[in-house]
């Protein structure tokens, strides 16, 4: 008889995609069973496990209890957490969740943490059954996956889990160059990643695959940038998310570049990158998403391909800035007092922007770094 530790209360993990910012987190697994990408500072020296799925269910119910009572109390008008706990349920995360999830209009659940469907796939779906009952009101339940977890799950267990619920993955693809997916040891290749994507679409599954503007370096960048749009192109996810490359103090991919071993692109080249990358996509109808804070031009958002042209052309006007408008555009969003590229038309913006950059010394040669100092603390 299989032994079950003792449940010790709702759990959450570290991360979840911006885009899931006001879901319900539920956590399946513990920590990535991979765990391997030099970019990647999260989970580091933790060890993966899954949770029993006794414990999943026990989660489900206290924080489906709080929800209820939270609800309850609004229709009542009470306004203290006393006038609606319930014999039994005492646990203060969980409290915090239904809160959060009763705020955002309780629309989405996203199951955690970084790779939740590598459990069996008759347990995920007695999850997502459990979720769409005690949950009817939710329009989607999401989860990240890896691309060689996705690439052994059966056709008909996908399908099954989207009739149990689960309609988005997220599948952090970042390259479609297998030497870069090499370097940084994602533990893919590119066939496997367009087989997954593939996959999840012929499942009836929305998709969200991210790519990595920065990853393979000045060596890589072109082939980075060309074979991700391939593979994409093969893919035709219905969201491209785009996350550019940041070296905080725990990813590996930081001691490299420290010690000489990775030729990290300043912003420059980088949104030369991008703008190969966007314009390589073809044959598609994606929706391109920059949704955070990491990247540089937040107006590249659209669908492909009529918003094509909108999305390139600012990359086109920063390229022709002369050296110094580069500047202060860079630093002037990495300090977040500039939003986008027009923000530089606006003397009330950029001059407070330009007297900081001139007060620290900053210039087109020592930029990089400065940004560099900047993204790692705020990391």
């Amino acid at each position: 008889m299989k032994h079950i530790p003792p449940y010790n209360g709702f759990e959450q993990g570290p991360i979840r995609p911006p885009s899931e910012s006001e879901s319900l987190l539920i956590r399946i697994t513990r920590n990535c069973p991979w765990n391997r990408c030099t970019f990647c500072p999260v989970y580091k020296e933790e060890e993966f496990s899954l949770r029993p799925l006794e414990h999943v269910l026990n989660d489900i119910d206290t924080v489906k209890a709080y929800v209820d009572g939270i609800v309850e109390s609004k229709q009542s008008g009470a306004r203290y957490y006393g006038d609606f706990i319930k014999d039994g349920v005492d646990d203060e995360m969980a409290l915090h969740a239904a809160y959060h999830f009763v705020a955002g209009g309780m629309k989405s659940i996203f199951l955690q943490d970084g790779n939740s469907l590598i459990i069996k796939p008759e347990e995920i779906i007695t999850i997502l059954r459990h979720l769409q009952q005690s949950f009817p009101m939710v329009k989607r339940i999401t989860s990240y996956a890896r691309s060689h977890t996705i690439a052994r799950i059966s056709d008909d267990n996908l399908e099954k889990m989207a009739k149990a619920g689960l309609n988005r993955i997220h599948i952090g693809m970042e390259s479609g160059s297998d030497r870069v997916l090499k370097m940084v040891k994602k533990g893919v290749d590119k066939a496997t990643q367009i087989r997954a994507g593939q996959k999840v679409k012929r499942a009836g599954i929305q998709l969200s695959e991210y790519f990595m503007p920065g990853l393979g370096g000045e060596s890589l960048s072109r082939e980075h940038a060309l074979e991700s749009a391939a593979a994409l192109n093969q893919i035709n996810p219905d969201f491209i998310r785009l996350r550019s490359l940041a070296l905080p103090m725990a990813a590996p991919l930081t001691a490299q570049f420290e010690a000489g071993e990775f030729d990290k692109m300043g912003e420059v080249a980088t949104t030369s990158e991008l703008l190969l990358f966007l314009e390589s996509l073809q044959g598609i109808t994606s929706k391109v998403r920059s949704d955070h804070v990491l990247n540089l031009f937040s107006e590249v958002n659209g669908t492909l391909p009529a918003d094509q042209q909108k999305m390139t052309d600012p990359l086109r006007r920063f390229l022709k800035l002369d050296a110094e408008e580069k500047m202060i555009f860079c630093l002037g969003r990495r300090t977040h007092r500039l939003s986008r590229l027009e923000d530089l038309k606006n003397p009330e913006l950029r001059d407070p922007v330009a007297k900081m950059c001139a007060e620290h010394g900053a210039t087109e040669d020592n930029m990089d770094q400065i940004i560099q100092s900047i993204m790692q603390r705020f990391i």
